[in-house]
């Protein structure tokens, strides 16, 4: 598929999505507000998120940011202004249920990071299924320094990493460079800048020649089971396994395999 641009009527240029090859991009592009997720924003990618998960041609996505900051979290003057005017549970309903989107996209989402990240920015990145940063960036969950617990991108933090380790993030507010969150599991990997293009490009690349039909159920699986029990995991994920053989993609990756030639995905 060739490569194709749109950008929002109401508010241009503030994400840019491109699609090609079966991956899609999408770059947060408001460097002057530090990539803040505004109103405008989550609303922005919200909308993008709906038409890549409606599509059969996207296999994979990258989120991506312009400028120095990747994102630096709620726009503190919307969340005062929301406390004001008490709207405040909306605009952090809109958040978390943005945030759901990117986990429950039926392709798997691809952080990719090239400078500071704080806060709920933090929390989209954790959102994501993958992350790959540059040795230069470096996280923090600093909410706590100016009076807030960032308890809502605690959710997805604490689904990421070591408990003990959340916490230090969320209590000191401090930044953390991308070796620690390497270290940590809150990146797959940090490399150096000149680096991070050409191993992104080749990890979308790989993901994006898999079956759309099974990374969805995949996926969709990965998330569902990871609180089970352990008797009550593995029976779904028998279920799961079934209904991916059973399937069209399934059927024609085993016999490829056996055949010993390129398969031809269907998505189904």
């Amino acid at each position: 598929m060739s490569g194709r641009e749109i950008t929002s009527k109401d508010n241009e240029d503030i994400i840019r999505l491109n699609v090609a090859d079966h991956i899609a991009t999408i770059t947060l592009n408001d460097p002057t507000s530090r990539n803040s997720l505004s109103r405008a924003m989550m609303g922005r990618i919200q909308e993008v998120l709906d038409e890549i998960a409606a599509s059969s041609d996207i296999h994979v996505v990258i989120i991506e940011a312009t400028g120095p900051v990747f994102s630096s979290g709620h726009n503190l003057k919307e969340v005062i202004a929301a406390n004001e005017d008490d709207t405040i549970g909306e605009l952090l309903t809109q958040c978390c249920t943005m945030m759901q989107g990117v986990v429950n996209l039926p392709q798997p989402v691809i952080a990719r990071v090239d400078g500071a990240v704080t806060a709920a920015g933090t929390q989209l990145v954790a959102s994501c299924d993958l992350a790959y940063a540059s040795d230069s960036s470096k996280f923090a969950t600093s909410g706590v320094n100016f009076g807030l617990f960032c308890s809502t991108p605690m959710v997805a933090l604490s689904r990421n990493v070591a408990a003990k380790q959340a916490m230090e993030m969320l209590v000191s507010g401090d930044f953390i460079d991308a070796a620690r969150a390497v270290e940590i599991g809150l990146v797959n990997a940090a490399l150096p800048e000149g680096e991070l293009d050409a191993h992104l490009k080749k990890m979308a690349a790989t993901i994006a020649s898999k079956s759309p039909y099974v990374l969805k159920l995949g996926k969709a699986a990965f998330y569902k089971q990871l609180n089970m029990p352990l008797d009550e995991a593995y029976k779904f994920t028998s279920g799961v396994m079934q209904e991916n053989i059973a399937s069209e993609d399934g059927q024609e990756g085993m016999h490829a395999f056996k055949e010993k030639r390129t398969p031809v995905w269907r998505g189904k």
